[in-house]
């Protein structure tokens, strides 16, 4: 067997890992048929941990204050802020008797924690069901709540929600995120469908207090400046105790990067953090990533040498197929549907993205997160 026949055989593999992937992997999620909404009510504890976010709890405060829900607190946390938050916290909380406010001053044992604030304010609340978002988040509609309540039971205590950014007309940037953001649901929402839940977005989340017990909270990450939500759900989460909630109404909406710059720093925060999953989880990730890699170089030298080109435009068209299919059911039900119209160029885009951050990280460690 020559070079050429090794190559386009290799590309053969790689194409059928890719349908492997989006055609059954990703599409026990995406060809799932919606559930109807369930009516389980249970009292809820929202949770804003915010620093330096005083224009951001301004702007979308009132719409987590406005929720039609029948009984819930907001704990808001101010982790240890510079700025006016600790004075818009106050505002709110003279105005409305179900918010609480936990101060978070820096110590020398966890200075600038995250995990160490959020610790502290879910000790704090009131209910045993937590529900947490962002200080930059918005509920895109009033049952956001009540849909993500709705999902708790005596055996399912973690429910993994959806949280989607902002769209911005005309941008390339805001159509990359929010397509890397689509994929991302795609994965962790298809994986606990097969019962393998790996991780969960802390722009909307919710478990029982009791599975924070059950982990001794952040402590096996708390050194990790990130990762009090992933790597929390990693630890945490399994096949009888996890959920997922893709209602339109139960997603979040957050205010996106707006530079390549920034939104550099905030993957590479990302990526690093994916680097403590547990191995199996690593494993299934770094094998799509790889296969996605592999599948466009070969097809490059298959084309470029003329290795059995006919059959890799069948391949191709049959690849891209399943992917449009898969990637399309999920964007209708998390309504990202326009990120379609230039889905090969943001994959590759990504790709080429997310291998920059990997040498980058490689090369220097990320030491600072804002």
């Amino acid at each position: 067997m020559s070079l050429l026949d090794v190559a386009f055989y290799s590309f053969v593999v790689v194409a059928l890992i890719q349908v492997v992937y989006y055609g059954v992997l990703f599409g026990s999620f995406s060809f799932k048929k919606k559930e109807p909404s369930k009516t389980q009510s249970v009292p809820i504890s929202i949770l804003i941990c915010a620093k330096n976010e005083a224009e951001n709890l301004k702007q979308f405060l009132p719409s987590i204050i406005e929720q039609d829900y029948y009984n819930f607190e907001i704990v808001l946390i101010n982790d240890a802020s510079t700025d006016k938050t600790l004075e818009v916290m106050e505002h709110y909380s003279e105005k409305h008797n179900n918010i609480k406010i936990v101060n978070v001053r820096n110590n020398e044992t966890f200075w600038a924690n995250k995990k160490y604030a959020l610790t502290l304010g879910i000790k704090a609340a009131q209910h045993d069901h937590l529900l947490f978002t962002d200080a930059d988040c918005k509920p895109v509609s009033k049952q956001w709540i009540s849909e993500m309540a709705s999902h708790f039971t005596n055996k399912k205590t973690i429910v993994l929600g959806y949280g989607a950014y902002h769209k911005i007309p005309k941008s390339f940037l805001n159509k990359l995120i929010r397509y890397e953001t689509l994929l991302t649901a795609i994965q962790y929402f298809s994986f606990a469908k097969l019962n393998m839940p790996y991780m969960g977005v802390g722009r909307n989340l919710a478990y029982h207090r009791d599975e924070f017990y059950k982990t001794n909270g952040f402590i096996k990450h708390i050194k990790i400046r990130s990762g009090d939500d992933d790597l929390f759900i990693n630890e945490a989460a399994n096949s009888k105790n996890t959920t997922i909630c893709y209602t339109e109404t139960s997603f979040t909406s957050s205010i996106p990067k707006k530079s390549f710059k920034e939104w550099f720093r905030q993957k590479r925060r990302h990526v690093s953090t994916a680097n403590n999953y547990k191995f199996k989880h690593k494993a299934l990730l770094a094998l799509f990533y790889i296969s996605q890699i592999l599948f466009w170089l070969l097809l490059i030298i298959t084309f470029t040498l003329q290795i059995y080109w006919e059959l890799a435009i069948a391949i191709l068209v049959i690849r891209l197929l399943i992917q449009y299919l898969s990637i399309g059911f999920s964007a209708k039900k998390l309504n990202e549907i326009d990120v379609l119209y230039l889905l090969p160029l943001l994959e590759i885009f990504l790709i080429g993205f997310q291998l920059t951050i990997f040498i980058t990280n490689i090369i220097s460690k990320p030491k600072y997160w804002k």
